[in-house]
């Protein structure tokens, strides 16, 4: 059962040569079917990690860009909206310094007009009442004159005329 192990105890030439051209036959045929799609996969695999990470890293930058354009519009729409304020502010106190010097210069003037309405009327009063004690004492100079009065009748005929003053 082991005689043919027996008998091939040494190495036949022939036998080497015939591996090593096996050997190289399958080594051709493992480069030509197996070894340049590997190699190609694998150099396609290289470029398409090497292209990821070229992605990634503008895709970063891009997002570092925004993120700062974004903090330069926020910065300047908070000073925008401030000088907003301000302006508003400045104009809201304008509006109230015009509209307060404008009520002054009206109650002022509503003032000035009642001091010269009363004055007015002051002297009209004034005049009304010289005329009708002018009127008075021109009666009473003319009653007097025609009779000679009594303290009674002197007392009557005042009663009288505080009686057609009050009418």
């Amino acid at each position: 059962m082991f005689s043919h192990l027996a008998v091939a105890t040494g190495l036949a030439t022939g036998d080497m040569i015939f591996f090593a051209v096996c050997f190289i036959l399958l080594m051709w045929l493992i480069k030509i079917v197996a070894w340049k799609p590997i190699n190609q996969m694998m150099q396609d695999r290289a470029d398409k990690i090497s292209n990821d990470i070229d992605t990634a890293e503008k895709s970063r930058e891009e997002a570092a860009q925004l993120a700062q354009q974004r903090q330069d519009a926020l910065a300047n729409s908070r000073q925008e909206a401030s000088s907003i304020v301000d302006s508003a502010k400045k104009q809201g106190q304008q509006q109230r310094d015009g509209i307060l010097a404008q009520a002054q210069t009206d109650a002022q003037s509503l003032k000035d007009n009642a001091k010269k309405d009363i004055e007015q009327e002051r002297q009209d009063a004034l005049s009304s009442v010289r005329n009708d004690v002018a009127d008075l004492s021109i009666e009473i100079a003319s009653k007097i004159i025609q009779k000679e009065l009594s303290a009674d009748d002197q007392k009557a005929l005042i009663d009288s005329y505080i009686e057609g003053l009050g009418k």
